[in-house]
């Protein structure tokens, strides 16, 4: 199962955004799923997961800023993201906690925060 990230654009400093993530199977809805994000010449990086029972973590860097929740009824995964900054500009992805449930990344969502 690939999950499919959408939702980005360009938004000014301070913004919002909701990025949505959508796959289908049961596979989905119960397990956790995680949002990521790759900015140009880094890594990687964990910015906030939920578990199938609705449990979250986020990154230092979002907390109080990001918000993740699902759907399970609609096999989707939100991410609201607010007070956005610059440094948050990013491709983001959404995909199993796991790593042995994943099947590739999928081409993400691109979030370009302006100043």
């Amino acid at each position: 199962v690939q999950l499919q990230a959408s939702g980005g654009g360009l938004v000014q400093a301070g913004g919002s955004l909701r990025l949505s993530c959508a796959a289908s199977g049961s596979t989905f809805t119960t397990n956790a799923i995680a949002w990521y994000r790759q900015a140009p010449g880094k890594q990687r990086e964990l910015v906030a997961q939920i578990s199938s029972g609705g449990f979250t973590n986020y990154a230092d860097s979002v907390k109080g800023r990001f918000t993740i929740s699902r759907d399970n009824a609609k096999t989707t995964v939100y991410l609201r993201m607010n007070s956005l900054k610059p440094e948050d500009t990013a491709v983001y992805y959404c995909n199993f906690l796991i790593p042995l449930l994943r099947s590739g990344w999928g081409q993400g969502t691109q979030v370009t925060v302006s100043s």
